[in-house]
């Protein structure tokens, strides 16, 4: 199997606009990610197989660091504000008690703001990478490390068009980023590289065009921010509720524009959503495999802001686990997706792959399935113990930690090239 590019694919098709939206949800990629791994399972990958037996103990391994890290079994939410504390201080929280305005809704949107540009920043840093705070003297890396970089450079009215008002981020400051302004705020240089740095800048960039472009999502008092969404959501909740699936779709919607290089059909971008060779169907859209990593991530990192301003939000299991390389490598190191190439290893890969494709997609499907085993080693209901619980408590640790066992550097089981927004 070769490489290929991520160029955006143009698909022609008699389909509607509408057809091409149905891949734009959970639903979609929950769908399509048990339709992969069931082609795996019969033998119909060209370059994976499913070893089932491997998940009973996939499902020990994560419930023993479940117990060790939440003893009571009450792991948060899987969001950013995770990655938010050190050492027991949640500077996140700080900074907005601090001074982030008095009521409800701006505190909300400040916290909107900061929640979309830091997951977007989000994707691997690599190997090397590491940021320095030189507020605590905490030496970051990975996650981390990128979290607590774009908190500060957030908190220091870095992504703000307005002094008076720094915790914020505006379609005029976000335009205006660049490489060499994002390499200052996270320290990166040649002898600290930090992967993808020009393309999170261009990301930040895209995200300034479609605030402008967007007022009827995005405009608070004639300065489009993020912090839009919420008075969105506000508006569409019934009851002070809204469902989790609503929340992604709507990010779909707001921000299917920014992603570059991504598949287009019927004039509608896909965003993380990659076409795969041995899905068929009669329509375009059945031969692609929504993945949706970041929006999803992102829809978690809204909750809280939500819950924070008197809105609830429900259904929380009616998104999927998230296809990243923590996830899926665990499954991977554990034994339950194998690579039917013995090199596969040793290759580089672009995230358009159909290596890589099925490998992100049978994550989701694999979470689905070791969560009641998980939920029926710890004796608790999956009401009680959500998926953005177990991804918490749960898979995503459980994934970095054998990742440190079986390599040195602790990084993914596979070398994927990335250009900062997927990875």
């Amino acid at each position: 199997m070769t490489s290929r590019t991520s160029d955006a694919r143009i698909v022609p098709s008699v389909m509607t606009r509408t057809d091409a939206r149905t891949l734009l949800s959970a639903e979609a990629v929950r769908r399509t990610a048990h339709r992969m791994l069931a082609l795996a399972r019969d033998g119909e990958l060209d370059d994976w197989r499913v070893d089932f037996d491997r998940l009973p103990a996939t499902a020990d391994y994560i419930v023993n660091i479940v117990r060790e890290r939440y003893p009571q079994l009450d792991p948060p939410l899987h969001a950013r504000w995770r990655h938010f504390v050190f050492e027991g201080r949640d500077l996140g929280r700080a900074m907005f008690t601090a001074g982030a305005g008095s009521d409800t809704a701006s505190r909300a949107r400040a916290a909107f703001d900061l929640a979309v540009t830091s997951v977007l920043l989000d994707a691997g840093a690599g190997p090397g990478w590491r940021y320095l705070d030189a507020v605590s003297g905490t030496n970051a890396t990975r996650s981390e490390g990128l979290a607590l970089a774009s908190l500060r450079w957030f908190a220091s009215g870095g992504l703000s068009d307005d002094t008076r008002d720094p915790l914020r981020a505006d379609a005029a400051a976000l335009l205006r980023v660049d490489a060499a302004a994002l390499n200052q705020a996270f320290q990166a240089s040649d002898a600290n590289p930090l992967a993808g740095a020009s393309g999170r800048a261009q990301l930040l960039n895209r995200l300034g065009t479609t605030l402008q472009a967007r007022p009827d999502l995005f405009a608070i008092a004639d300065s489009p921010r993020p912090g839009g969404l919420f008075d969105v959501l506000k508006s569409r909740a019934v009851n002070h509720s809204v469902p989790a699936a609503v929340i992604l779709e709507l990010l779909l919607d707001a921000f299917g524009s920014i992603w570059q290089g991504r598949p287009i059909l019927d004039g509608v971008p896909l965003g993380d959503c990659w076409p795969h060779p041995a899905l068929h169907g009669g329509t375009p859209a059945e031969r692609f495999a929504p993945l949706h990593k970041l929006s999803q991530w992102l829809t978690y990192s809204l909750i809280e802001p939500l819950q924070d301003a008197g809105i609830v939000v429900s259904r929380l299991d009616d998104l999927t686990g998230l296809a990243e390389y923590r996830n899926g490598g665990l499954f991977v190191d554990m034994g339950v997706l194998v690579p039917r190439a013995a090199e596969a290893g040793s290759r580089t890969y672009a995230v358009s792959d159909p290596f890589v494709v099925g490998w992100r997609s049978m994550t989701v499907a694999l979470i689905d399935h070791v969560a009641p085993l998980v939920r029926e080693r710890l004796r608790i209901g999956s009401e009680a113990f959500s998926l953005a619980k177990l991804l918490e408590g749960g898979t995503w640790e459980a994934g970095r930690r054998i990742a440190r066992e079986r390599r040195a550097d602790g990084g993914p089981p596979f070398q994927i090239l990335s250009d900062g927004t997927v990875f």
